[in-house]
């Protein structure tokens, strides 16, 4: 059973940045990707950004250029820096791991920019 953890999450003005952590209960890198997805107030939920097991990364073309995707092994845990927050970046931001063909998700954490 793999468990998640997403932390850093908060109100923020727009212009500002928020880094976003999620804790996974195992070794990150025995995940095939882990990624980071957010889900706005009746909209669907939208991939945001991914890491592959062997480090290659994409991003939501609403993503590039302002949000970061990384990882630190030590501690298992995978961080999306997120600068130059947009009120339209407002969202439950979710962590996932694929971990043999299974898809595992955090509890979410909220983001709230003001404009």
């Amino acid at each position: 059973q793999v468990q998640l953890v997403e932390s850093g999450g908060g109100l923020v003005q727009a212009g500002g940045s928020l880094r976003l952590s999620c804790a996974a209960s195992r070794n990150i890198f025995s995940f095939n990707t882990m990624a980071w997805y957010r889900q706005a107030p009746g909209k669907q939920r939208d991939l945001v950004a991914i890491v592959t097991s062997g480090g290659n990364s994409n991003y939501a073309d609403s993503a590039k250029g302002r949000f970061t995707i990384s990882r630190d092994s030590a501690k298992n845990t995978v961080y999306l820096q997120m600068n130059s927050l947009k009120p339209e970046d407002t969202a439950v931001y979710y962590c996932n791991a694929l971990y043999f063909g299974v898809e595992n998700w955090g509890q979410g954490t909220l983001v709230t920019v003001s404009s």
